[in-house]
């Protein structure tokens, strides 16, 4: 039997499809967080190799050679991340054809596959990518924390700790996001958290608070959402402009789960986008990106898509 596998390796968790021939999908699985520039190399692999072999005994398969393995991973387009990840990456899951590319590719792949697209992600980080005429990818932001990631979950994270903070202070307005954190994080007075050294992910998943906040009319948690949508958009407009398609009615895909989550951080993303390019198509992606990976899986294996050795 002919299997193939597609990983989808991010900052909250792992993702791993296994399908036949087909395209059937036999199993699914899901493990810990895998992106090596916020969770380092070793942890990387182990959420990688644990949601292979999750896959794999789902279903019911014993000893396999796959014949086309993709993973989407952030920071897969630097050497220094792809080169040592990529040989890992062959010794611990056995395959014909390995590919290793960012999780921007496989997401925007599994939009749009080969059509024109720009992607914008939003979840513990953030970044817009494209594939121009000639089949390239291009890319926007996702340089990561603590010099970008503009309107990401992490982001918004930080923004709704320094808030709170002023709100403590009396050096800005009240909020109800100094209880709602406090509450998320486990903490008697915000002030706390400066001693605590919580990790990256920890504050990153502070945004649904922020959400929260928002749906309850809080002002500040409401600007914090704007911002986002704006900074977002920034990502998306860089591309349009870069590939001049401000004037086409190409696709902005959304995707990530702070676009999902936020219909506020969407409406103020899809305003600033057709500020400048009103035939843009905005659109939130229907399909999980680990897709993506399992139709490049397909294509490298038929030898339709670059591999990267």
């Amino acid at each position: 039997m002919v299997y193939f596998l597609g990983v989808d390796g991010g900052g909250t968790h792992t993702t791993a499809w296994l399908a036949d021939v087909g395209g059937r999908v036999l199993s699914r699985s899901q493990a810990g967080p895998s992106n090596p520039l916020k969770v380092g190399f070793h942890a990387a692999q182990q959420g990688m190799l644990q949601a292979v072999t999750q896959a794999v005994g789902r279903a019911r398969l014993k000893a396999v050679v796959f014949e086309g393995v993709v993973v989407g991973l952030a920071g897969a387009d630097r050497p220094q991340v792809c080169r040592p990840l990529l040989a890992w990456l062959r010794k611990a899951v056995p395959a014909r054809f390995h590919l290793l590319v960012t999780d921007a590719e496989i997401a925007l792949h599994a939009a749009a596959g080969h059509s024109p697209a720009i992607l914008v992600i939003s979840g513990t980080g953030s970044i817009a990518c494209a594939r121009d005429q000639r089949g390239h990818m291009v890319r926007a932001g996702g340089w990561g924390i603590p010099f970008d990631d503009g309107g990401s979950g992490y982001e918004l994270g930080r923004k709704a700790v320094a808030a709170a903070l002023r709100d403590f202070d009396g050096r800005g307005p009240r909020t109800q996001l100094t209880r709602r954190l406090c509450r998320a994080l486990g903490l008697r007075q915000i002030t706390e958290i400066v001693n605590r050294g919580f990790p990256q992910q920890r504050i990153a998943a502070l945004f649904p608070a922020v959400m929260q906040a928002a749906r309850r009319r809080d002002a500040v948690a409401r600007q914090l959402c704007e911002e986002a949508g704006h900074d977002l958009a920034d990502l998306a407009l860089a591309l349009l402009r870069r590939l001049g398609w401000q004037r086409l009615a190409v696709p902005v895909v959304c995707a990530g789960g702070v676009f999902r989550a936020s219909a506020g951080i969407r409406r103020s993303f899809a305003r600033e986008v057709r500020l400048r390019a009103p035939r843009a198509r905005i659109v939130l992606l229907r399909h999980e990106p680990v897709e993506g990976a399992l139709a490049l899986a397909r294509e490298v294996a038929a030898g339709r898509a670059k591999r990267k050795q």
